[in-house]
């Protein structure tokens, strides 16, 4: 009797994981692969172009985690899936949208720090651009 071979999946290496540049873009992509599962389509590690340091899921959970905490709200969670479905985020240029986009900064400024700690996204900090110094014009003692 002999024993079929081990039909496993073979996961990509981490080490050819390739982190998010932004929490924005791994909201997207989390949201896309959400609405690929609802409509039916089969997830898995390292299927796509691009590996992943993580799966949707773990996104979902920074974000139960961070309600669980009182750091974000529904309504924060609420803008999150409104603009993650349309895969785009709300414009500063359209002033109905400027209280979406007020929600969606916070959403995002809270969500950046977790997804960095799990290494799910690796570049510059949400916020932070170097500064640039200015001369200072005034009275010299």
């Amino acid at each position: 009797m002999s024993i079929a071979p081990c039909r496993a999946p073979v996961l990509a290496s981490m080490d050819r994981a390739q982190p998010f540049a932004t929490a924005e873009d791994a909201w997207f992509w989390t949201m896309a692969a959400l609405t690929a599962r609802r409509d039916g389509a089969r997830l898995g590690a390292g299927r796509g172009l691009v590996v992943r340091p993580c799966e949707p899921d773990d996104v979902v959970k920074c974000l139960d985690r961070l309600y669980r905490q009182r750091r974000i709200d529904l309504a924060h969670a609420r803008i999150m899936r409104i603009w993650g479905e349309r895969h785009e985020s709300p414009s500063p240029r359209i002033p109905q949208e400027a209280g979406d986009l007020r929600l969606w900064r916070e959403a995002m400024d809270r969500l950046d720090f977790p997804l960095r700690a799990k290494g799910i996204v690796s570049g510059p900090p949400r916020g932070l651009q170097e500064a640039e110094i200015l001369p200072f014009r005034g009275r010299v003692a």
